[in-house]
């Protein structure tokens, strides 16, 4: 998998990456990962905040650009 797609080719929505980043956190804070998939868990939390923050970045880029014009 991608950092912008889960293997659909489609690019992950900011919400739904956010969701899954909500998911993992909760795993990880109520110890409901297994050791074995915490890395894995892990590295695609740091995908999904990549992802969210350039996400981010486009929206403050369009807006500084309208507020330009």
């Amino acid at each position: 998998m991608s950092d912008k797609t889960k293997g659909s080719g489609e690019e992950l929505s900011f919400s739904a990456a956010m969701e899954e980043l909500e998911r993992i956190l909760r795993g990880v804070e109520g110890e409901e990962t297994d050791i074995d998939v915490l890395g894995d868990e892990l590295k695609r939390a740091a995908e999904l905040l990549e992802l969210c923050r350039g996400q981010v970045l486009i929206r403050l880029e369009d807006d500084s650009q309208r507020d330009e014009l």
